[in-house]
This record gives structure tokens, C-alpha cells and sequence, in this order.
């Protein structure tokens, strides 16, 4: 089969350059108890597909959304005959594909790779591990620290539950066709935190609200949530004042940290 046509409205740009896919697939880490079940992404035409099948310690599936990747995969990779899943990640049901932990990896589609990234955050307790290529300037968005333009709300959200680390970066030159921005490999590590101490719906919330409206203070932006607790506690306008006249309200989301987040999750509950 003629090679797949990338296709403009699914976001495709596949990496070429054998090199890149085989040090992504060797980012992944994989031990007895870890990563032994593994999901790749969208793998297009399997550039890093078949450097994950030489692997023999992990068991491999993949979900492709693109019906001409699919044949083109089945025709070239044999080995993923009754492994590779048609359907659209974003809509997958992964229990009926992991019965326990798998570790996630692919080459993301620029145009959802934020929605990826939060539904493996629903997931975060059976995905201990993730190894992908995504935008430049979103894979230092999901590394920053606190203090910076780039840090946001992925920053916040991924940082509470997995350690980022920063691996690489990948020119467009790699890509056919070259996306018109550079590109980069990031590895997101399961930390031990196993609850945050607070709601984690509110905290998303929380977190999603302030950043809303970044260039404003905690105390405009986080006016809803703030107005919603003095209703429940039937405070007048002087106490709800009394409220927001801590320091924390004086700053810009990017100044607080995961910790800073969850105190003021527990703030606003």
C-alpha cells in the first residue's frame, strides 16, 4: 500500500526521521511492574509503531481515528492485527481495553493535544506514565514553574499528579508536511500523591477560573466562585470583603503553585 496522505483537518504532520521515533520510543520506561501495557496514539504510519514492537517486555495497542492509517498499518504491521483500535481516542472507553495500568505514548495531533491530556488526567490512577511529542510551546507551558507567562492552567492541572520533564526538542524538518512551529518530547511521571486534600472537580475549577482571566488578580478573576461561597454562608458585603483581603487575592494565577491551588481550593469549598 502507497504511503497515507496526511490529512489537514486531523492534524497530521508524521515524523520521518527514524532517529527521533526510536529515542521517543526508548523514552518510554518500562519495568516488571511498570508499563508493561502500552497505548500509542495515533500512529499514523507507524514511524514510532515499529520501534515499540521491538520492545518484547511491553504489550502493545493503538488507536487510530484516520480509516487509510488503519489499512496502511494492518498491511505494513501485521503484528497489530486484533491490536489496533479504529476509533477516536477522545471517545474511547479505555476499560474495555485495560484491566489495569497502561502507559500512554504518540506523537500527539497539535489541533487536541490539550484534550488528551485531560482525559489521561481522568485516567491518572491506571496511567503511570507518558512519553509524547507535542508542541514546543506547549510542552514548556505543561513544565513551567510558577512565576511565569507560559505557566497555566495544563501546568497546574499535570504538574498535581505527574512529574514533567522536558526531554527534547524536534525541528520541523522531521515532519512531512513541517508544521509551521517546532515541535518537542516530554515525559509525564505518576507522582505518589494519591489525593490532593481537596475536591479535585472544584479544584479544576478552581484552577480553570483563574487563569480565565490571567491578566486580572485572584480577586477579580475568582469573583464568581467567591460571590458562590458568601451565598452559601450568607455573609454580607463586609465580610465577604474581609474575605478577599488576604494576600493571595493580591496576585495572578501564575504566581501560586499546585500547593498555593489546593489551599485556595480549600479557601473557596
Amino acid at each position: 500500500m502507497s504511503e497515507v496522505r496526511p490529512k489537514k483537518a486531523l492534524g497530521q504532520h508524521f515524523l520521518t526521521d527514524l532517529r527521533i521515533a526510536r529515542d521517543i520510543a526508548d523514552a518510554l520506561i518500562s519495568s516488571p511492574d511498570t508499563c508493561t501495557d502500552v497505548l500509542e496514539v495515533g500512529p499514523g504510519m507507524g514511524v514510532l509503531t515499529r520501534f515499540l514492537l521491538q520492545r518484547p517486555e511491553i504489550s502493545l495497542r493503538a488507536v487510530e481515528i484516520d480509516r487509510e492509517s488503519v489499512d496502511y498499518l494492518l498491511v505494513n504491521f501485521p503484528q497489530l492485527d486484533g491490536a489496533l483500535i479504529e476509533a477516536d481516542f477522545l471517545k474511547l472507553d479505555l476499560s474495555n481495553f485495560f484491566k489495569s495500568s497502561f502507559c500512554v505514548i504518540g506523537n500527539f495531533p497539535y489541533n487536541i493535544s490539550s484534550q488528551i491530556f485531560f482525559k489521561i488526567l481522568d485516567w491518572r490512577d491506571r496511567v503511570p506514565q507518558v512519553v509524547c511529542m507535542i508542541q514546543k510551546e506547549v510542552a514548556e507551558r505543561i513544565a513551567e514553574k510558577p512565576g511565569t507567562k507560559t505557566y497555566g492552567i495544563l501546568s497546574v492541572l499535570l504538574q498535581a499528579w505527574y512529574d514533567i520533564e522536558y526531554l527534547f526538542t524536534v525541528g520541523e524538518g522531521a515532519f512531512n508536511p513541517p508544521p509551521k512551529v517546532k515541535s518537542a518530547v516530554i515525559r509525564l511521571t505518576r507522582n505518589s500523591r494519591s489525593e490532593l486534600g481537596c475536591d479535585a472537580e472544584f479544584f479544576k475549577t478552581v484552577v480553570k477560573t483563574a487563569f480565565g482571566q490571567r491578566r486580572k488578580t485572584l480577586r477579580n478573576s475568582l469573583k464568581p466562585l467567591v460571590l458562590s461561597k458568601a451565598s452559601r454562608e450568607g455573609w454580607d458585603a463586609e465580610r465577604t470583603g474581609a474575605f478577599t483581603s488576604s494576600p493571595e487575592f493580591d496576585l495572578r494565577p501564575e504566581r501560586l503553585s499546585v500547593e498555593d491551588f489546593i489551599a485556595l481550593t480549600l479557601k473557596l469549598s
